[in-house]
């Protein structure tokens, strides 16, 4: 079995912005207009359930557990056991990315009923995951009308066999998908340890340059980048207003900075003395996470 990629718990979960993409994998957004008209009936009138339980949320982003009561069922391992919970006019809709293609349609309800001419099936996406050993799959996903958090709820599947099985699913404990999940998730996700991550610079006049990948290290929680640039005349860098000097003498300059996120821009400054007189430049730095990977000791 393939391990879980270790940046997988966020970017998972970093990938999202749009509304459907799962909290581990790219989603493949060529659903068709009937599938989202389905997805549609099926969550009608369940909005005032939701506030009359007491679990309505406002719109918005989160993550959130997806369980089922199944081992044969359920989200990729790249997940975390998580899908992404989008809520748009008090209606809840999950996307979850499962572990294989062999479930190829979802009903919302009973399998009695899902066997029934007519009954509104859920469609699968494509999408793609990561795994620690440096392998990608392509596996389907699936947006789940969610009626109610924190209860089971029916959730029938069909395979490629063909055969409806009723299950039992729930969705509990959502978090804000956002900076401030983003940045737990990343310091949680990691243990302590080197690891090897791609990084982007952008701002200045565009001549200047970052070593990539670049070296992470993560101690106690805390990450540090090493941030090596295409000169050697950066005297210092600024970020959140605290000033970092470079680490070696010849060379290049070479920084070790902080870091608390990934897949956002980072916004840091440059110091260079290349000029006539010494210039802070703006810049941003960006680390992938999905190009995460650890050094072996």
């Amino acid at each position: 079995m393939k391990k879980k990629r270790i940046s997988a718990a966020m970017g998972c979960v970093l990938l999202m912005a749009s509304l459907m993409l799962g909290a581990c994998g790219k989603a493949d957004g060529s659903r068709s207009a009937d599938t989202n008209e389905q997805t549609s009936e099926n969550v009608q009138d369940t909005t005032g359930a939701q506030e009359e339980n007491g679990s309505a949320l406002e719109d918005g982003v989160y993550l959130a557990d997806f369980s089922t009561d199944s081992s044969m069922f359920h989200v990729n391992e790249a997940c975390d056991g998580k899908g992404t919970l989008t809520v748009k006019n008090g209606q809840m809709t999950i996307h979850i990315t499962l572990g294989s293609k062999k479930i190829v349609n979802l009903y919302l309800g009973l399998a009695e009923d899902a066997a029934k001419e007519g009954a509104n099936l859920l469609q699968p996406t494509n999408d793609e995951v990561y795994y620690d050993d440096g392998t990608t799959d392509e596996v389907y996903g699936f947006d789940v009308p969610v009626p109610v958090l924190d209860e089971e709820f029916d959730l029938a599947l069909i395979g490629t066999k063909e055969k409806w099985y009723d299950h039992k699913v729930k969705v509990s404990n959502p978090t804000p998908y956002g900076e401030d999940a983003k940045t737990s998730e990343s310091t949680e996700a990691l243990s302590d340890g080197t690891y090897t991550v791609e990084a982007t610079l952008e701002g200045g006049s565009g001549r200047a340059t970052i070593d990539s990948p670049l070296t992470l290290t993560v101690e106690g929680g805390t990450m540090t980048a090493t941030v090596c640039w295409s000169s050697p005349n950066y005297d210092y860098m600024l970020v959140d207003g605290e000033q970092y000097l470079p680490v070696n003498t010849e060379g290049n300059s070479v920084f070790e900075i902080p870091v608390s996120v990934f897949d956002e821009p980072i916004d840091v400054v440059g110091d260079t003395v290349a000029m006539s007189t010494p210039h802070e430049i703006e810049y941003t730095i960006t680390l992938h996470s999905e190009t995460l990977s650890a050094v072996e000791d």
